[in-house]
């Protein structure tokens, strides 16, 4: 979460004009993120997230996320309900950005996970997969392997600024990874950036899953691969397999895997691990000046992309 474009008093009581969720008690904006404008927005009746669309997230996709949070709130799934108006429109217009609101969830997110938090959280994500099948419409992954050229292009020889040498790796992890990427494994909705600070806790249990705005349609391992590269390193990036061992515990025990999704999950941590580090350090290069937003550590993945490089392979062989 982020704050990139200002609302002033007079637009965000226009807009709120059209909803019935009382009066304003209190609005500030919200920093960390990197990809919208998030406000925190209470009211004498409740809370909610106030979120403006802007940076990589496409209008035409909005109706993917928006009903993408009613379906699986529907069926049980612990995410942000979205708030219509009095018209029944979850998207409006404020500040000339796309603009939604959403329920507040209630939880803390964790930065150094317990393993039962950890199998917690694979049992969340299981969950979250299978509750998502039949929802109609489909969003394709704009950050999947063939979009990464793109991006590494347009950081090229500047990610040595993060990191000496990161050009080279990344150009030559870029052409190992797309070149043994799979074809053939299960596929459906992911939330494909399932983070720790996506996921919330409270009194022990799971409570709720947010920032659903990089979902769409892939693999159901890639999300796999992307949350063990976000939960299995500790504060000096050093791999921790029984974080690992407790998320695939949580998830098999929801949704079993293939043996092709097995044998794919070193590759895919490796392709995770290479996508977040082209979009940190593009983010990192370029953040808009004025803007609330903590750009990401770039050298953080680059150092989980050479561990899985080295070491994946090995890795996924005792886990699975």
């Amino acid at each position: 979460m982020a704050v990139y474009t200002d609302v002033s008093d007079e637009a965000l009581a226009r807009f709120l004009n059209d909803y019935d969720i009382g009066q304003v008690v209190s609005f500030k904006g919200i920093a960390g993120g990197v990809e919208n404008s998030n406000f925190y927005l209470q009211t004498d009746r409740d809370a909610y997230i106030l979120t403006l669309y802007e940076k990589r997230v496409a209008e035409a996709d909005l109706p993917f996320f928006v009903g993408l949070m009613d379906h699986l709130a529907a069926r049980g799934f612990p995410c942000p309900k979205p708030i219509r108006d009095k018209g029944g429109q979850a998207i409006k217009r404020l500040e000339n950005r796309p603009a939604a609101i959403v329920s507040f969830l209630s939880g803390v997110d964790v930065q150094t996970p317990s393993l039962d938090q950890c199998r917690m959280a694979g049992e969340a994500l299981a969950d979250l997969h299978q509750a998502s099948q039949g929802f109609e419409i489909s969003r394709a992954n704009a950050l999947a392997p063939a979009g990464w050229p793109a991006l590494a292009k347009a950081s090229g020889r500047d990610a040595d600024k993060a990191q000496e040498g990161l050009a080279d790796l990344i150009e030559s992890e870029l052409a190992v990874i797309t070149a043994a990427w799979p074809n053939d494994i299960p596929t459906g909705v992911i939330h494909a950036d399932f983070f720790r600070d996506n996921v919330f806790f409270l009194d022990g249990k799971l409570s709720g899953v947010i920032d659903f705005y990089f979902a769409c349609n892939d693999y159901l391992a890639y999300d796999i691969a992307v949350t063990i590269n976000a939960w299995c390193f500790d504060k000096s990036l050093v791999f921790l397999p029984g974080n690992a061992a407790a998320i695939l515990e949580g998830y098999r025990s929801r949704r079993p895997l293939q043996q092709s999704e097995c044998d794919a999950l070193a590759i895919l941590a490796r392709g995770a691990a290479l996508r977040f580090l082209l979009t940190r350090i593009y983010d990192w290069l370029n953040v808009p000046k004025g803007a609330l937003v903590l750009p990401h550590d770039p050298t953080e993945f680059s150092a989980r992309l050479r561990f899985f490089r080295d070491e994946g392979a090995a890795v996924f062989a005792d886990l699975l």
